[in-house]
């Protein structure tokens, strides 16, 4: 493993960040299996959110974002890879998750641009991971209160509140990886 860290995989900047955005793409939609349905909220919990918050900072810049973009195009395209497989298509983005998913762009994007030339520690990380988590449960819950026609005290309550708690464990879990890694990461996608 350690010699996977350390080495030149390719001399190649565009093979690393194209091999970088997929294997965040993969691994979003690994992260779409890792699902817990709440009886409150058509909305799940799933690992996700770790992965948005890593592609964002690991690849940096916009391919964080292209990560999430690509991401969502083969899911619009009809592959089966959102929430452990329950839909997929265009119309999937018309559903109760369709806000998430636009958050997840516009979170890896602010992500990759506070980190791109400031790598702190893990604290300062982890409060930028915590602001782009409330950008992208924002965008969910905004979404949530336009599709359903609730109030938008029910949406918080249903897409937004109930993240909360483990979206901070993701963040603090993303923010200790990425401290660990990002000097490679700059390294291979930068």
């Amino acid at each position: 493993m350690e010699l996977l860290l350390t080495r030149e995989l390719t001399h190649s900047k565009t093979v690393n960040r194209i091999s970088g955005v997929t294997v965040f793409v993969i691994l979003m939609s690994l992260g779409a299996f890792v699902r817990i349905p709440l009886p409150f909220s058509p909305v799940p919990l799933t690992l996700q959110t770790f992965f948005v918050l890593l592609s964002g900072a690991c690849l940096a810049g916009n391919l964080g974002m292209f990560s999430q973009l690509a991401y969502i195009s083969l899911g619009m395209a009809g592959l089966p890879l959102f929430t452990a497989a329950a839909g997929s298509g265009l119309l999937y983005l018309l559903g109760p998750t369709g806000g998430y998913l636009f958050g997840f762009i516009l979170a890896a994007l602010f992500i990759g641009r506070l980190l791109k030339y400031n790598a702190r520690g893990a604290s300062s990380v982890f409060i930028v991971f915590c602001l782009a988590d409330f950008i992208l449960l924002s965008c969910g819950a905004l979404w949530l209160k336009f599709i359903s026609g609730c109030s938008f005290t029910q949406a918080v309550f249903m897409g937004f509140l109930p993240f909360i708690p483990g979206d901070l464990l993701k963040a603090a879990a993303a923010a200790v990886v990425y401290s660990r890694i990002h000097k490679r990461c700059r390294e291979i996608f930068q």
